[in-house]
């Protein structure tokens, strides 16, 4: 392999993020022609998505097939494509053949996604005329974050190998098919590194930038969803998700090795400098409380419910005495509420 192929590019020097440089590599683009979709067209094909709006993080509206990023034609069909192509084939077997993918191709696809939102954040910092949601400038551990994540993804161009830890938390979680949900969904938190995305009942979700520490802390919940879910019930587990990203405290640092004549890849380690401070900042229920609500809004569960108990906040995942809860009980409880029916629309 030529040792140009294992050169690493990182946009964030210099904060080439226009249309004019693949995402990936940085080759010069014809901002006309060399781009691919964010949402791959299978996704959009089989969800009927490419007309869908979809708000932007200005507020502003566009579709999802205007969506896309500046890739070069190399890029694309070595290694963009070949990833998108094993993905639908997964996603057209199911839930079985998404979990037997391996973690880092679950973690490039999300994250592949992931950047494509992110660069129309980074584009919309440099129109003066728009205040944007997410200033980098402003934010020195935000801008350290998404650099670090950038690192990991160029694994989707440059064979990398991650030294003794995987980049990402990456959960797969199953739907219970008889409860009503609609089949694609995709939500995000860019402050936090968090994408989430529903393909008919398989719900994958990712920390994109944590180093597999917050599934570790996961581990005991993560196990116990291994089960159909209430779409409440992942709701649930996507506000833990959350707000455990929105408390983790750190930023790891990628190193990569040097490369010698002979490698056919790069290995990078990590390392997590301020070991002082704590990991995550201490949990509290309040906060995990707002969690709940913002993604407990289909049900109109109202902040006073779920934190009646201020020590033990609402719960559908599990019942009083702690134990896992079965979805017809979560079916049942949720069945006198007023639903919002538009998420199914």
């Amino acid at each position: 392999m030529a040792l140009s192929d294992l050169t690493l590019y990182d946009p964030f020097e210099g904060m080439r993020f226009g249309p004019e440089q693949c995402f990936l590599c940085g080759t010069p683009t014809n901002p006309h022609a060399d781009v691919v979709p964010v949402f791959a067209p299978w996704l959009m094909e089989r969800y009927q998505l490419a007309e869908r709006p979809i708000q932007l993080l200005d507020q502003s509206i566009t579709t999802y097939q205007n969506l896309t990023i500046p890739c070069c034609a190399r890029c694309r069909t070595q290694h963009v494509e070949p990833l998108e192509a094993q993905v639908a084939e997964a996603a057209a077997a199911g839930l079985s053949a998404l979990r037997a993918l391996d973690e880092k191709t679950l973690f490039l696809w999300l994250g592949k996604m992931f950047y494509g939102v992110l660069v129309t954040e980074l584009l919309t910092e440099l129109n003066p005329l728009i205040k944007p949601r997410y200033p980098l400038a402003e934010n020195a551990q935000m801008f350290r974050r998404f650099q670090a994540y950038f690192q990991t993804l160029q694994a989707l161009r440059v064979p990398i190998e991650f030294d003794d830890f995987v980049p990402a938390s990456v959960f797969i979680l199953e739907a219970d098919a008889a409860q009503p949900a609609l089949p694609f969904e995709y939500d995000d938190d860019l402050t936090t590194t968090v994408f989430s995305i529903k393909l008919d009942n398989v719900v994958i979700t990712s920390c994109l930038v944590d180093n597999g520490i917050i599934r570790q802390a996961m581990r005991g919940i993560y196990q116990q969803a291994q089960r159909p879910l209430h779409p409440a019930q992942i709701a649930e587990f996507k506000a833990r998700l959350y707000y455990a990203a929105y408390l983790f405290n750190v930023v790891p640092d990628y190193f990569a090795r040097p490369v010698r004549p002979e490698d056919d890849h790069v290995v990078y380690d990590t390392l997590i400098d301020d070991v002082t401070g704590p990991i995550f900042n201490p949990w509290e229920n309040s906060g995990y409380g707002q969690a709940l609500l913002e993604m407990w809004k289909p049900w109109h569960i109202p902040l006073s419910e779920i934190m009646q108990d201020p020590t033990q906040p609402l719960s559908f995942l599990y019942d009083a005495q702690g134990n896992p809860q079965a979805v017809e009980a979560v079916a049942a409880m949720l069945a006198q509420r007023p639903e919002d029916k538009s998420r199914l629309n």
